[in-house]
């Protein structure tokens, strides 16, 4: 008998998924770790005046299918009206099919706006205008919308040199969703374009009121922002990298590297690797120092196509997956810090799925018992997290490692009607362990297999994080100065 789409039990084939989705993970909050979520629109409570701005602004995984199915580029990022871009959008969707999109989409349409007809070129218009009433209301402010999803915690990512201002604000205001920034130096590791480089420089030195001539310069306006950041309840960094870097360098080497990039001149291949691998390893200390998890992205081949970076910009949709080589760098660097004992709570992030079982395995090397899960395999990454990629990294995870010990999904997302991708993901733990109960292959045990459901959709990240452990007072001496 065919099973309607998308009902309660989407996903679920077995009735132990269901069992365990519907009475262990379904309730559990959301505690949103990673994510690309803008600050200034939760601090001031903004309601969307249109789906599609909510919606298909800054989605990159919409542009590319829109793109794939010969939109014009005015309907995705161009000078369009907002009916005409949805319009569009809604002409792609059916194209979707076996796409997560296609779940993403009217997994949100029925979670956030209770519609259950599918989204096309017909509905499209019926939709809009639905969803467009519905924003307005009170209940639809982006506020209420994380209340809506039951969403604990929002890890956002920021710049060693931002203000943090809306966090601030967000943290007096008493909302009860707490909202954390998340360090995320990358434009600190960018040597190569020296103009660049030293227009970033001059800002982080602003921020951190450090007039940065020297290495030394660099290493005490990051660790001022690091406090800073610290200060308002920040409990994680993260690293957007091609691949960890693990060169061998000497301290005057590093210094001289950076007085010559200082200065304006091009750096040579190997002394940019050399210094990419010095600040690597300084941010780790420093995350270490306070306790904090460290996050490695690794292995997107970015901005492919040179013609629409031009005309685009960055982050546009114009990435892939990368074969970059992963595993001896990745293992010198982790060394470095473990043999000094200065390795902090890790999680690996990979983006190309041959290396499930190398970073599956690697994590293994590095934990070592002072923490449950110290070193961590990160869930399915960008082109990764969808059902396919999401069961392939779970298996790799429990074939090499423990499952039990995973501190499960995130949004990686700009959007707040990303939400039910967390459900989508515990959905897909839940079938994968309950088709094991029904095969045989694990017991018929609610108790032992409900808990570790639930420990992995929220009770490990919560215990793992420390979110708990932020001290109020800093927090509230923080807002203060909002």
């Amino acid at each position: 008998m065919k099973k309607p789409f998308l009902n309660e039990d989407f996903l679920l084939q077995t009735e132990t998924a269901q069992q365990l989705y519907h009475e262990y993970a379904k309730q559990m909050p959301i505690i949103d770790y990673h994510s690309h979520q803008i600050p200034d629109q939760i601090a001031q409570d903004r309601q969307f005046e249109t789906i599609t701005q909510i919606w298909l602004y800054g989605d990159h995984y919409k542009w590319r299918a829109m793109r794939t199915n010969g939109v014009p580029e005015r309907f995705i990022t161009g000078d369009a009206s907002d009916w005409e871009k949805f319009e569009k959008w809604a002409e792609t969707v059916p194209q979707t099919v076996r796409n997560p999109l296609y779940h993403w989409t009217h997994l949100e349409l029925q979670r956030y706006f209770g519609i259950t007809e599918l989204l096309n070129k017909e509905s499209a218009r019926r939709i809009f205008d639905e969803c467009n009433a519905k924003l307005q209301t009170p209940e639809y402010s982006v506020q209420n919308l994380l209340r809506r999803m039951n969403v604990e915690v929002v890890c956002t990512t920021d710049d060693p040199a931002d203000s943090l201002e809306h966090h601030r604000a967000i943290a007096a205001s008493g909302f009860e969703v707490r909202v954390l920034p998340t360090f995320r130096a990358d434009k600190a590791m960018t040597p190569e374009d020296a103009t660049a480089y030293n227009q970033y420089l001059d800002k982080l030195g602003e921020a951190a009121a450090v007039d940065i001539r020297t290495f030394f310069d660099l290493q005490t306006a990051l660790r001022l922002r690091h406090d800073y950041f610290a200060a308002l309840g920040c409990r994680l960094s993260d690293h957007g990298l091609e691949q960890i870097y693990a060169a061998d360098y000497t301290e005057a080497e590093i210094n001289d590297i950076f007085v010559k990039v200082r200065g304006g001149e091009e750096l040579a291949a190997n002394e940019v690797l050399q210094f990419k691998s010095a600040l690597l390893v300084l941010l780790a200390e420093m995350d270490w120092e306070k306790g904090w998890t460290q996050q490695y992205h690794l292995g997107a081949l970015r901005n492919n196509n040179s013609r629409m970076l031009r005309q685009l910009g960055p982050d546009t949709g114009w990435d892939s997956i990368g074969d970059f080589s992963q595993g001896r760098a990745l293992s010198q660097f982790l060394n470095r810090l473990d043999g000094q004992d200065k390795l902090a709570k890790t999680i690996l992030y990979n983006l190309n799925p041959a290396d499930n079982e190398l970073i599956a395995t690697m994590v293994g090397n590095f934990n070592d018992g002072s923490v449950a899960g110290k070193v961590q395999f990160g869930s399915g990454w960008w082109f990764l997290d969808q059902k396919d990629g999401m069961e392939k990294q779970i298996n790799a995870l429990s074939n090499m490692g423990l499952l039990s010990r995973f501190v499960g999904m995130l949004t990686d997302s700009r959007s707040f009607l990303s939400y039910p991708r967390h459900e989508y993901f515990r959905r897909i733990l839940c079938n994968l362990i309950g088709t094991d109960v029904e095969n045989g292959e694990l017991p018929d045990d609610m108790e032992l297999l409900g808990t570790i459901v639930k420990n992995i959709c929220y009770g490990n990240a919560k215990e793992y994080f420390g979110f708990d452990a932020v001290a109020e007072p800093a927090l509230e001496a923080a807002a203060a100065r909002s």
